[in-house]
């Protein structure tokens, strides 16, 4: 929400300085997010007297001029068709510095004359799109005056943050009634007097009043469609609106002044009476933003014999808008539901500064006022003769009744005001109240009261019960002079509150980041392009904050994706990142931890080192390394296929617990979702399932096991066994350490081979077995034994010993 300093003084007597006034709308809750002043860029610019003006001797285009600046007279070189002796214009001096452009001026020579300066085109100051000559200003213009002050251009822009609850402040009475109940000045009456119309308003029906139940329209006839005042033109310049005509120029005048969004037909277009009613599926409307909208059922229009003119409290349509040539208006001022708006326009993807102000909930008790103020200003600036206002509809009822004890603001917000205070604050923003005594009975405020009875203007919808009175007391009152107070402490030694998920991720986030990864925080909405590889979406939101973020992320490699695509195109040799976060699921929320490597592994380096990029074999070891520091028992873990679609086949597996239970994902991300996310090369990634983790059984897990070595030594042997190429090495490995798992505690593939001497269609892997003794050592007839068994083991899996 944007406004001037001057237009704030419109509605507030103050004379509180421009700190003060930044300080307390931010105090107040209206939050400061920038104050400009359009002025201060034009220092060094002066309304200047051209005296004379002859052909310089260089250039057929160029003229030299002696310019008169109320202090001295200088050379200037001009090139403006209608720069001439007696014009007054805006001459800038030697050190200022050209807003469009950011050029300083300074004393040059131009073809060999010198140029002092340079006089201005409306262009080049950033206040219109004229560049055709330079500014013309009236023969009576104080010649030697700042231009800044001369145009009132000083006149500091506030830029407030809104927050949605507070629809009263989408307009600048709005703003000025809370200064002036926060103490810095007065808020001045507004002058709503009717205008006494000759004949009947304007027909107007209401067939669909659930979406629009009350409209006011008043017809204007005989009007001149001209440009709008200065006054009002440099308001709406100030906070970035394009003056169009006076006729549009009012409403938005009005909608920005008093929140009151507003509507003006040219009555020579419209046929037959207007009607308020639900769209027909499929008709169509052409809007002032010169799109086409296509409507349905649920849709509030607003139409007449002809088909539909306007999308309810959201946007006029073209064919009915006001032109030069309009002579006749009708001027809506209607109150639409704000739900109903809110849906229409998220259905259509269409915003106008009206359905932000409809959908917070305009002031429905505004309706005569807004309709008498515009109707005055169209008079006024657009001459024409007023009809009598069509009243069609009944205005809802909004602003409730509660009782209220004034103890609540201590108690509640931490704060004690004084009573007497907080009466003075409610009726100072708006709110009827009515002291009472201990029966209930109404007293005068001066005689004491046990309680009271608040009523809510008709803008405040927000407020609905004695919580939010108490909030109105406070910010008014001053949140800053709430007192600290520190919770107190329970005696004793405080217990630990984390619970063990919230262990885990701690710990997985610490493991993570000791080899070498980085934390990402990625969105937990993704577009609908983004989750389509891994499956669509099994929730798509109803209200997106864009399409870019409307599916809940099925996985959470999406995100990571798009940080890894970002991070390369950016320059980043190697990108290693992890995120601990939810994958949203039909059937529920999904603890994950996900890990993405991408770029290069290790640099080429001057030794002959070759560039290496990361493999499956790095995601698997990332994988076990995080499953072993989450506690998960790697040692049984099996390696199993059908990872998925997202995953390149034969280059990607699973680690699971038995054959069902899924611990992890790993390998490499396959072409097809790589090309989806706009990525080359090769990019290694990790899915750990938090849920799916076995739960440890007894104890915190905080408690080391104690150390205590073997009395002796270990021994290994050797085994290299002929398999098909079809068996994966860690099956033989698992059937191998299983074969006497008294003795056998750790078994490991250590060689692969396949070429001279190894039958086609065959493997040779090579495992190295671990034996310990417990309290005597082996005999050689033990370890023939535990052979026999490793072999045997093998055999059933297809496995002979090499020859």
């Amino acid at each position: 929400m944007k406004f001037t300093l001057s237009w704030l003084k419109e509605h507030l007597d103050t004379d509180a300085s421009l700190t003060d006034i930044e300080e307390a709308l931010t105090r107040v809750g209206l939050e400061v997010e920038g104050v400009e002043n359009p002025g201060e860029k034009l220092n060094g610019f002066r309304v200047a007297k051209v005296l004379t003006a002859e052909r310089h001797p260089q250039a057929d285009k160029l003229q030299v001029l002696t310019v008169d600046t109320g202090a001295q007279v200088l050379q200037v070189v001009c090139g403006a068709p209608n720069a001439r002796a007696g014009l007054v214009g805006v001459l800038g001096t030697p050190g200022a510095v050209v807003p469009a452009n950011g050029m300083a001026l300074k004393i040059a020579a131009v073809r060999g004359v010198e140029s002092n300066g340079m006089m201005c085109s409306t262009r080049e100051l950033e206040l219109g799109d004229d560049h055709d000559g330079i500014i013309e200003l009236p023969a009576d213009a104080p010649v030697g005056a700042a231009f800044a002050d001369y145009a009132d251009l000083n006149d500091p822009v506030f830029d407030i943050s809104i927050t949605p609850n507070r629809q009263d402040c989408m307009g600048v009475r709005g703003i000025a009634r809370d200064l002036a109940a926060a103490g810095l000045g007065t808020l001045k009456p507004l002058d709503a007097e009717p205008v006494a119309g000759e004949g009947a308003g304007p027909e107007v029906k209401i067939e669909a009043p659930e979406g629009c139940p009350a409209y006011y329209g008043q017809t204007v006839s005989g009007v001149t469609n001209g440009a709008s005042p200065d006054w009002m033109q440099r308001r709406l310049k100030a906070i970035g609106q394009r003056p169009i005509s006076a006729l549009v120029d009012i409403t938005n005048y009005v909608m920005i002044d008093l929140g009151r969004p507003l509507h003006v037909y040219d009555k020579a277009k419209l046929s037959g009476a207007l009607t308020v009613r639900k769209a027909r599926a499929g008709e169509q409307v052409l809007a002032l933003n010169e799109k086409t909208y296509t409507l349905d059922e649920t849709i509030t229009v607003i139409a007449d014999a002809n088909g539909v003119h306007d999308i309810g409290g959201i946007m006029g349509g073209e064919d009915t808008g006001v032109s030069e040539t309009t002579t006749d208006v009708v001027i809506e001022c209607a109150f639409f539901d704000p739900d109903h708006i809110a849906r229409a326009g998220q259905k259509l993807n269409l915003t106008s500064d009206a359905r932000s102000r409809f959908e917070r909930g305009v002031d429905p008790a505004f309706l005569e006022d807004g309709i008498a103020i515009a109707t005055r200003l169209v008079l006024a600036l657009c001459g024409g003769t007023a009809s009598a206002v069509t009243r069609a509809g009944k205005l809802p009822h909004v602003g409730i009744t509660t009782g209220y004890d004034p103890r609540l603001a201590e108690t509640l917000g931490g704060l004690a005001v004084p009573a007497a205070r907080q009466v003075e604050i409610l009726e100072s923003l708006g709110f009827t109240v009515q002291p009472l005594d201990g029966n209930g009975d109404p007293v005068d405020l001066d005689r004491g009261f046990d309680m009271l009875r608040v009523t809510a203007p008709s803008w405040r919808r927000d407020v609905d019960g004695p919580a939010d009175l108490v909030e109105e007391v406070i910010r008014i009152a001053g949140i800053d002079n709430v007192p600290s107070t520190p919770l107190s402490r329970l005696p004793g030694v405080a217990r630990p509150t984390a619970t063990p998920e919230q262990k885990l991720e701690r710990k997985l986030r610490r493991t993570a980041a000791a080899r070498g990864l980085n934390e990402a925080v990625t969105w937990s909405f993704v577009s609908e392009a983004e989750a389509a590889p891994f499956g669509d979406g099994a929730w798509t939101l109803a209200n997106p904050i864009s399409e870019d973020m409307k599916v809940m992320r099925p996985s959470l490699l999406p995100g990571l994706l798009g940080a890894v695509e970002r991070n390369l195109k950016r320059g980043a040799p190697s990108v290693r990142l992890f995120e601990l976060g939810r994958r949203y699921l039909a059937e529920a929320e999904r603890p994950t931890l996900g890990v993405l490597l991408a770029g290069a592994k290790r640099p080429r380096g001057w030794q002959g080192v070759k560039a290496q990029s990361f493999t499956a074999f790095d995601a698997k070891a990332e994988a076990l390394a995080l499953l072993e520091a989450a506690g998960a028992p790697v040692a049984n873990l099996q390696v199993m296929g059908e990872a998925g679609d997202v995953w390149h086949p034969g280059q990607s597996a699973t680690l699971r617990l038995g054959p069902k239970t899924v611990l992890a994902a790993f390998g490499m991300v396959h072409p097809s979702v790589l090309k989806a996310f706009d990525l080359d090369g090769d990019v290694a990634a990790v899915e750990l399932y938090l849920d799916a983790l076995p739960g440890k059984r007894g104890g915190t897990g905080f408690m080391r096991t104690a150390y205590t070595p073997p009395a002796l030594q270990a021994v290994t042997r050797d085994f290299a066994f002929l398999v098909p190429d079809s068996l994966a090495a860690g099956d033989l490995v698992r059937a191998v350490k299983g074969a006497d798992k008294a003795a056998i505690v750790d078994a490991r593939l250590f060689d692969v081979f396949t070429g001279t001497g190894v039958p086609e269609g065959q493997k040779s892997l090579a495992i190295e077995i671990t034996l310990q003794p417990g309290e005597k050592s082996f005999t050689d007839e033990a370890l023939k034994a535990i052979a026999d068994k490793v072999v045997a083991a093998a055999a059933k899996l297809g496995a002979a010993l090499r020859g």
